[in-house]
């Protein structure tokens, strides 16, 4: 290259920054529009309107429903994330292409997927922020919201009421030729769980060489002072070796030092999709695995895969708008919340199908949950192609 040559070449670096970052700034005033728009929708039509039925009808305090609503907004901003991108990039290339800005950048010797490309970025950039939000600060606020709703609403059954807790436990052993393999030793089975007590136990223990029992209660708590289950009205069945009944113990009250884990079973089964976050997911997938509820395991791993997924709509979003964007017609605000509102409900509507494919096993978990974006990636990669021709 020559000096005259490199000359000319030099000063098109620091254009080209100046370019990503006059689009970047243009993409941010709509973006934060949108999220003020679309999660403003969202928590007045999923919590605003029902906390103040609440409020005037089961006599909700205003401080708590306003501390409710607060910890309830951040799941409505996060998904709002992915939609307010969507609108941004519709609005600011709908507006470079009506100014014919695009067409002068393009007459540079820019091609179309230079110029998407600073809007890529900052959908990569929220899509990590989304789900930072989704992971760390979404599930512990829904189910602090849950909790404080209940506590305040003094129900006597909480909402989260669970049914049929099955909790295995096991004991490795050494086997002759070196091996190793599970045992069960104890089997820990109740028929409800009404975030308090257990109801309808049964425990089978064979956790002692030769002394085998099979306790029944009406009831049972964990008493966190002394770390032990404290067992109300049932029966202590001693089984011997021959299988033959050795001893009948009936009580009223029994402490019994089992462990803490079918309490800690109970609790995490308590929580809704959206009040985990994925290590808290893959650990009642563990659980769920075990119960052998084969629709229950597809609807969670499901679950898990949208919660990686969900955040990726971002960039899915972003190429589908800045692509509709660069047609020449100028698109107000109004106009492209109504395109916006239209391509998302297209989005969830593959979501809804992904689920139904899913759960009936003729998608893999992943597949169902990644099938909005694999549809969205397509159309706004062949979009792309087209308008680069």
């Amino acid at each position: 290259m020559t000096s005259s040559s490199y000359k000319s070449f030099k000063p098109q670096v620091p254009s080209l920054l100046i370019m990503d970052r006059y689009i970047t700034t243009e993409l941010i005033p709509p973006f934060l529009f949108g999220v003020g728009a679309f999660a403003s929708v969202g928590v007045a039509i999923g919590s605003l309107f029902d906390l103040l039925r609440k409020v005037t009808e089961a006599g909700l305090p205003m401080a708590i429903a306003l501390k409710v609503f607060l910890l309830q907004l951040p799941y409505f901003v996060a998904y709002a994330f992915p939609m307010a991108v969507l609108l941004a990039a519709l609005i600011t290339y709908s507006r470079l292409a009506s100014d014919s800005e695009l067409i002068a950048l393009r007459s540079c010797g820019l091609s179309i997927y230079r110029l998407v490309l600073p809007a890529i970025i900052l959908s990569l950039v929220i899509t990590g922020i989304t789900f930072v939000c989704n992971e760390q600060i979404v599930p512990a606020a829904n189910y602090e919201a849950a909790l404080t709703l209940d506590q305040a609403l003094k129900k006597k059954e909480p909402s989260f009421q669970q049914s049929n807790i099955v909790y295995p436990e096991y004991r490795t052993v050494s086997q002759p030729d070196g091996s190793q393999t599970d045992i069960l030793t104890r089997i820990f089975y109740a028929d409800q769980f009404d975030g308090q007590r257990m109801k309808g136990l049964t425990i089978l223990d064979l956790s002692r060489p030769g002394l085998n029992q099979i306790i029944v209660a009406n009831t049972a708590v964990w008493n966190s002072v002394q770390s032990t289950w404290d067992f109300f009205n049932g029966t202590i069945y001693i089984v011997a070796p021959d299988s033959s009944y050795r001893e009948i113990v009936r009580f009223q009250h029994q402490q019994l030092h089992l462990p803490r884990a079918p309490l800690e079973l109970a609790e995490q089964q308590s929580r809704d999709y959206n009040q985990m976050n994925i290590s808290q997911a893959l650990q009642q997938l563990k659980i769920v695995r075990l119960s052998g509820n084969e629709q229950k395991v597809r609807k969670l791993l499901i679950r898990i895969h949208q919660k990686i997924a969900i955040p990726f709509a971002c960039v899915v979003f972003c190429l589908v708008g800045a692509i509709l964007g660069t047609r020449p017609q100028r698109t107000s605000k109004a106009t492209g919340f109504g395109v916006s509102v239209l391509v998302i409900l297209a989005y969830y509507v593959l979501m809804t199908v992904g689920d139904a494919l899913g759960l009936s096993g003729i998608l893999l978990p992943w597949m169902a949950a990644w099938l909005p974006n694999m549809f969205g990636f397509s159309a706004g990669g062949w979009l792309l192609i087209r308008a680069g021709r």
